[in-house]
């Protein structure tokens, strides 16, 4: 698939290995931007992406970044949706112990795309059953 993509600040994602799943979103700023211990910021990536319908872009940390210094996504993994054409910004927040600072340039984070289905609701009041049931979380006692 072709992924349209505008670069607002003369970036653009780039796929690091020929495997990798994700490519690397940088920081587009105007200075440095440091991220105290439990505190976030929102982080420009200077780029905006036009997407197909039936794809989403995922936005997750960088596996280096969260080991290493204890940085991740606020949300987790963040959505872009394929009617969006903002700016992508980064919610990064600060798990680690020291003040992080994020500086023009540095890659904060990786974007995979991904296709999917949109599903028809049907309200019933009853489902099928299964060996499973409802137990969740933790019931197979692993």
């Amino acid at each position: 698939m072709k992924l349209k993509v505008k670069s607002l600040g003369g970036r653009v994602p780039k796929y690091e290995t020929q495997g990798s799943a994700g490519m690397d979103l940088s920081a587009c700023i105007s200075g440095p931007v440091t991220i105290l211990p439990g505190k976030r910021a929102l982080i420009p990536t200077g780029i905006a992406i036009e997407l197909p319908e039936g794809y989403e872009a995922q936005v997750r940390a960088r596996s280096g970044l969260a080991v290493k210094r204890g940085i991740g996504l606020v949300n987790g993994i963040g959505t872009i949706d394929s009617d969006y054409r903002g700016e992508i910004r980064i919610p990064v927040i600060n798990w680690g112990e020291e003040p992080f600072t994020v500086c023009d340039g540095d890659r904060i984070a990786q974007m995979v795309i991904a296709k999917y289905e949109k599903a028809e609701i049907h309200v019933v009041t009853e489902l099928s059953d299964t060996d499973r049931g409802e137990g969740g979380f933790g019931h197979t006692g692993v």
